[in-house]
């Protein structure tokens, strides 16, 4: 047996496992450099970095994951590191609030096969017709980033498609020249980001270069270092790899569209040189799918579905929760224990159009529109920046005075004058007299009112305040009447205008005001002057150079002194005129305009002849003159209110020195002194509610406003009445939680109808809805029949004591909340719509659990997308699939998928593709559909170009009735869509429909639905082209 050194080896053990420990590290060191070489370095499973650095995310075999809007960029040469917070969606949207992870998120962690006949060029995804310039408007699309309008390839990197309002997706893989660093750099007008993996799974992509974020930044084509962001640090690639990039590209409106990505190798000198199609491959062939295969479409940080958390502030109103939104859920009270509350009544509104004859498209003057309470806030205040329709004053009048008129300035003490305390008392607040009536709101300029030194005999004139100086007073003459003259102010809601002599009106804007009829005088106010003793010259004042707007507000404020240029005249046109200065208003005073060598004051417009001779006596008595109110509240402009001089030969040197005055003051607007800014004058304001001004016509003008508010005091009365009549009947078995909505239709004539929604609290039991009509019965009016028929002689009703409308439950107007709803809807190669509108019925039935409705798809020969296999797929209760040959027709469309349905005791729903439902959608068409009685026709609100559900910015569409709910039986007893008149063309059908409607008896109700969008869509190859072939319904 041979020797073993046994004990040497036991005294020699702690050196023997150090040279093995040694052994063992030279050897892992010597494979992580073999493996780094190849560019698979070992990965680490603490998320350490090769620089000892550590990694905010884990990382496993198959690549990095998806990360949050923290983690940073980093490549496998120590690369700076980047932000990756996908733009477009809020920073912290992708972790939900008290959860330390971020959500999963579909991305795709494998790449599909590679081929060599791939080489030469990459992917494009063309998402068009989407406004803005950053990169994060282009992830607010709807359709981003798995249904882009064209799927197409490009041979190298750098497109200009020359184009607007767009954004580009490109991807595939880049497979470098030889080994070593490189440096990327991104150009482009406007913003774009340059995404790139360690490998080829687009799961593992980081951001390593962009151009801007907000969409202002933008570079020349070629300029590849405007930006430090432009450019990344040094990456190592390897010539045997290929590695997924992807590049996304905005661009808005303006400027010259472009994006290039270069790259050079990380030496110095070394300029950037745009990457080739020897250096690019496609990462998959997309020729032979369709546009609703995205299975192979890949999901990366950079590009990715999921992860979308709502906004913590709403950008609107509307966003905010509010409890119609869910009432629905609550379960509703029988209607059996609500038969016998309150006594049954006929009702028959008189505005209701039971065979009266109307002309085609009249039917928009008859819809009238119904008042909420409490307030569901679906007027849109944050689109009034631009828009301010919702206000009586028109736009013009806004933009140069704004909304002082409802302000009062305080004065100072001791200022307090008989002659302030007449313009206090002539101050108005809000007087309906004072409003424009409602067939004179399309009028921009009002009609000018004469007013007189001295009225015409007969007349009432008010009392002179009393001065020192208005003792002994010369009556004036008037002046001979012109026909301007003989008009006085009209009955409006616009303040008057400021009076105006006998002198032709100036064109204001293009062309002078019309004359209107007179229903009331002015408001006066009296200025004492002092005039020279003679006599009055029989011309009138100038006209100024601008009409005066209606009466502004204001306390007056000082303007600036400027000079007017005078042209030359000859020496008996320049005779002065007396220095008549009339007594100064404060505070402030009221600045004079001065030119030259002229002395005096410019008469206040609108003053009758006072003009004198200033070579008379010298000898002077006060006069008192009134003038409207306007003209003494509202700024004076420079140079207005010159008076004109005397003689035959001044008309033409007059007209141009008019002309010049004009010219000067118009420069001169704008500009005030600052000794004119008081920043302690304070004012006084009524407490306004412009709601009370509107009326239920359907106003057609403005599209930001939003429901009519109905007076908190009305709606609890009702309310009371009925819980008072509920608790008698059922013996105080309820209680009233809360009021979630009440709406009215008004009926000056009859009554009101009231649809009450209650949270009731039964004693014993649970929560519960009630969801009924009822008619608020004026004492005086007869239950008669509108359409003539002898109808039921309703039982007598308990009049009250007070003589006040009473309660009653009106018949053959229940809804049912169990009955079938159908979604009708045309369609044309619309894959990416139709497979939204899917997705969004498939949520509807999956948040609301109702299986009463179904979805009625009538497909015109679509080519790009199988619509019935999406059918099939699509997680709905019930669908019907409707094939049609030939051309596109909506009216053909709806009326074939209204046939469809079998029982006439369900609703059809009009339908558009391009609709968000809001999650009570069903439950609203139920409650406003009443078969024999009533029809709804909801207002959507049509989103702007790159706006979305979260981030609205748009306007009502209050002309549309395109979208209408409807009982089968009424849609079959007016006649259906009208398919002969409008069979090669749409629009105008919904018109043609809604005449047809209201001319049955019908009642349509129109309200604005709480977050109810049409979204923004393209309109270009919508409907493909047009064919030849004839028409047929195939059903399957």
């Amino acid at each position: 047996m041979p020797w073993f050194p046994v004990k040497k080896i036991r005294k020699q053990m702690k050196l023997l496992l150090l040279l093995l420990l040694l052994t063992c590290a030279a050897w892992l060191t010597y494979v992580h450099l073999s493996l780094a070489r190849q560019g698979r370095a070992l990965r680490q499973r603490l998320g350490y970095g090769r620089d000892g650095e550590k990694l905010t995310g884990v990382t496993d075999g198959r690549g990095v994951r998806a990360m949050p809007s923290t983690q940073r960029a980093e490549d496998s040469s120590e690369s700076r590191e980047e932000e990756q917070t996908p733009d477009g969606r809020d920073p912290n949207t992708l972790l939900p609030v008290g959860v330390g992870r971020p959500p999963p998120l579909n991305l795709t962690r494998q790449a599909p096969p590679w081929r060599e006949e791939y080489k030469g060029q990459v992917n494009l995804h063309v998402f068009e017709d989407w406004c803005g310039g950053a990169v994060g408007h282009l992830r607010r699309n709807l359709h981003f980033p798995l249904f882009p309008h064209t799927r197409t390839t490009v041979k190298k990197l750098a497109v200009s498609p020359k184009w607007k309002n767009y954004g580009l997706r490109i991807f595939g893989f880049i497979h470098p020249a030889r080994d070593g660093d490189v440096q990327f750099s991104v150009a482009s007008d406007d913003n774009s980001e340059l995404w790139l993996s360690v490998d080829e799974t687009p799961a593992a992509a980081q951001l390593v270069a962009f151009v801007g974020k907000t969409g202002s930044e933008w570079t020349a084509p070629g300029e590849f270092t405007k930006f430090s962001s432009q450019v990344s640090k040094p990456r190592r690639l390897m010539a045997s790899r290929r590695y997924y990039f992807e590049l996304l590209h905005k661009q808005d409106d303006r400027g010259s569209d472009h994006v290039e990505v270069g790259w050079r190798a990380f030496l110095p000198g070394l300029k950037f040189e745009v990457i080739g199609s020897a250096h690019i491959s496609l990462y998959t062939d997309e020729s032979t799918l369709k546009m609703d295969h995205v299975a192979h479409v890949p999901q990366s940080p950079a590009s990715h579905i999921g992860g979308r958390l709502p906004q913590e502030e709403p950008s609107a109103d509307m966003l905010r929760p509010d409890p119609r939104d869910t009432f629905f859920l609550t379960p509703r009270m029988e209607p059996s224990s609500l038969e016998n509350v309150l006594e049954p009544c006929t009702y028959a509104p008189t505005y209701v159009l039971k065979d009266f004859p109307i002309a085609r498209y009249q039917g928009l003057q008859f819809v009238y529109l119904s008042f909420v309470y409490p307030n569901d806030y679906t007027r849109l205040t944050h689109m009034e920046t631009d828009n301010k329709c919702f206000y009586r004053e028109s736009p013009l009048y806004l933009e140069r005075f704004g909304f002082y008129k409802y302000m009062k300035m305080d004065k100072e003490e001791g200022e307090e004058g008989e002659e302030d305390e007449v313009q206090r008392r002539a101050f108005l607040f809000l007087n309906p007299d004072d409003f424009l009536a409602e067939e004179e709101q399309g009028e921009l300029l009002d009609s000018l009112e004469p007013t007189e030194v001295s009225l015409p005999q007969g007349s009432h004139r008010s009392p002179t305040p009393a001065t020192p100086t208005e003792t002994a007073v010369t009556p004036v003459p008037p002046t001979p009447p012109s026909p301007l003259d003989q008009h006085t102010p009209r009955h409006s809601r616009g303040l008057s205008w400021a009076a105006q002599a006998g002198r032709p009106l100036p064109v204001f804007l293009g062309r002078a005001p019309p004359p209107r009829a007179a229903e009331k005088p002015p408001s006066k106010v009296y200025v004492t002057r002092v005039r020279p003793r003679q006599r009055a010259s029989p011309r009138a004042p100038r006209s100024p150079l601008w009409p005066p707007f209606p009466g502004v507000f204001l306390r007056p404020r000082p303007l600036p002194r400027v000079q007017l240029r005078v042209p030359p005249h000859s020496p008996r046109w320049g005779r002065r005129t007396g220095g008549s200065h009339a007594t100064e208003l404060r505070p402030p005073t009221r600045a004079q305009a001065t030119q030259g060598d002229r002395e005096g004051q410019a008469l206040v417009p609108g003053l009758a002849a006072l003009s004198v001779d200033s070579n008379s006596s010298a000898e002077a008595q006060p006069v008192t003159s009134f003038l409207s109110l306007s003209q003494v509240s509202r700024p004076q402009l420079p140079g207005e209110g010159e008076e004109e001089e005397e003689g035959e030969d001044e008309g033409a040197l007059g007209d141009e020195a008019s002309e010049d005055s004009e010219e000067e003051a118009t420069r001169a607007l704008g500009r005030w002194r600052e000794d004119a800014i008081d920043w302690q004058r304070t004012f006084s304001v009524g407490a306004v509610d412009f709601e009370l001004l509107r009326s239920d016509w359907n106003d057609l003008r403005c599209n930001v406003s939003g429901n009519l508010q109905l007076p908190e005091a009305e709606a609890v009365d009702v309310v009371a009445q009925y819980m008072e009549r509920l608790n008698a009947r059922h013996s105080g078995r309820f209680a009233l939680l809360r009021i979630v909505n009440v709406e009215k239709r008004r009926d000056s004539a009859r009554g009101s109808r009231f649809l009450l929604e209650l949270e009731l609290q039964e004693r014993g039991g649970g929560r519960l809805r009630l969801s009924e009509y009822v008619f608020l019965r004026l004492p005086a009016a007869r239950a008669g029949d509108a359409d003539g028929e002898s109808p039921e002689p309703p039982p007598a009703a308990s009049a009250r004591p007070d003589g006040r409308p009473e309660l009653c439950r009106p018949r053959r107007l229940a809804w049912r909340q169990d009955v079938m709803v159908h979604f009708i809807v045309p369609v044309k190669n619309q894959a990416r719509w139709v497979a939204q509108f899917l997705a969004d019925m498939t949520a509807l039935h999956a948040r609301t659990g109702d299986s009463h409705f179904s979805v009625v798809l009538v497909d015109f020969e679509s080519d790009d997308m199988d619509v019935e296999s999406a059918l099939r797929v699509a997680r709905l209760p019930r669908y019907q699939y409707l094939r049609r040959t030939g051309n596109f027709e909506r009216s053909a469309g709806l009326q074939a998928g209204v046939d469809a349905v079998e029982d006439p005791s369900s609703i059809v729903f009009l339908c558009d593709l391009h609709i968000h439902f809001p999650p009570n959608i069903l439950d609203g068409i139920r409650k406003h559909c009443v078969e024999g009685s009533l029809a709804f026709a909801p207002v959507v609100m049509r989103l702007g170009c790159g706006s979305s559900p979260r981030n609205p910015h748009g306007y009502w569409e209050v002309n549309g009735f395109g979208l209408f709910g409807i009982y089968k039986s009424d849609f079959d007893r007016v006649g259906g869509m009208n398919t002969e008149e409008f069979r090669d063309q749409w629009g105008g059908e919904d018109w043609e429909l809604l005449d047809r409607v209201l001319q049955a008896g019908l009642e349509v109700e129109r309200l604005r639905l709480r977050n109810f969008y049409h979204h923004y869509h393209s309109k270009r190859g919508m409907w493909g082209t047009r064919s030849r072939k004839g028409s047929h319904t195939e059903r399957s």
